[in-house]
């Protein structure tokens, strides 16, 4: 792929218009006039800090960029940089859980690093919704973990096929694997307006259950996942996951290096997460200092890790730190 540099451009960042003279990026389709004004394609996953996707790069015409080698600069991003797009993607995590309870998107994928609040974010959307419903007599939501057979989930989605019902498959990823139960979901999910799931040989579990053979489904669905997609290296997995990313909506939280989770889990304590312990300022300041310092040697960075430091500081006041080392890192 041809790489350009930049003379005269800019890309609109987080709102704001940003020059991007001297920048390389790899060519996707020369210069072409929109609504909006002259443009040129390029591949922003090549240059770390834009978009993992091609990108409309905004200037004047062939003569605003130039041939380029094969070398693309980098841009750095700060740390303020960085927690911002997480918590962007975040709150973008909850205005799409809405979306789905509402049934105005039908399913997605969330994926992202183990212990970086994936599913707190979304369950804490669906109890405010489901506080509402239990005063109605009716639960809306369930989370389902851990495995599960093609027959159990044909039922899951039978007890869950009304409207405004949302299931959410958390760290289900077995599902994935089975061919039959990606068919379920693939008909329960399907772009059609009505989606009908078939259960086409005898079962005395569907009798006793009451289940029919067939149903109309008219739920949601959301599947939090550890797996990045992309890179899955199983051919027959990855046709299976391609079947399922093309009928929903796919959330990457863009959360990839050591740096990026050490910065969301200061995040999330800065935001309270550590209030109910009733810990002091020090303490909390201490409990985090452990966690960066150590983070290399954790047996998981991870908010769960940062739970479980701050409940042996309460447990332990004067020897939190020694306790620590014996129970969250990993044995040297």
């Amino acid at each position: 792929m041809t790489n350009i540099r930049i003379k005269e451009g800019t890309y609109k960042i987080r709102g704001n218009d940003v020059d991007l003279a001297g920048m390389v990026f790899p060519l996707v389709q020369e210069f072409k006039v929109g609504a909006k004004g002259g443009y040129v394609t390029v591949d922003g996953r090549a240059v770390p800090g834009f978009p993992e996707r091609n990108i409309k790069i905004m200037c004047d015409g062939t003569s605003a960029y130039e041939a380029a080698g094969t070398k693309v600069n980098t841009v750095t991003e700060t740390d303020e940089e960085i927690v911002e797009r997480i918590r962007e993607r975040f709150d973008m995590l909850k205005d799409m859980t809405k979306a789905v309870k509402k049934g105005v998107v039908s399913a997605m994928i969330v994926s992202g690093p183990p212990g970086v609040g994936k599913s707190h974010g979304v369950e804490e959307v669906l109890d405010r919704y489901d506080t509402v419903a239990a005063l109605g007599g009716g639960q809306k939501y369930e989370v389902v973990k851990g495995a599960m057979s093609p027959i159990g989930l044909y039922c899951k989605l039978f007890n869950f096929k009304d409207q405004d019902n949302v299931l959410v498959f958390d760290d289900c990823d077995a599902v994935f694997e089975e061919p039959l139960a990606l068919n379920i979901l693939k008909a329960a999910l399907d772009s059609k307006k009505k989606r009908t799931i078939h259960w086409n040989t005898d079962s005395f579990k569907l009798r006793n259950e009451g289940v029919p053979d067939s149903f109309e489904f008219k739920g949601s669905a959301i599947f939090i996942t550890n797996l990045d997609f992309r890179d899955v290296k199983s051919k027959k997995l990855r046709s299976h996951l391609e079947a399922l990313e093309s009928r929903c909506h796919y959330m990457d939280l863009t959360i990839k290096s050591e740096k990026d989770k050490m910065l969301r889990i200061k995040q999330v304590v800065q935001d309270g997460m550590l209030d109910s312990y009733k810990l002091s300022d020090d303490v909390k300041e201490d409990v985090m200092d452990f966690v960066d310092i150590n983070k290399k040697q954790l047996r998981e960075l991870s908010l769960r890790t940062v739970l479980k430091v701050a409940e042996l500081a309460v447990a332990f006041p004067q020897r939190w730190e020694a306790m620590a080392e014996n129970t969250v890192m990993q044995n040297r």
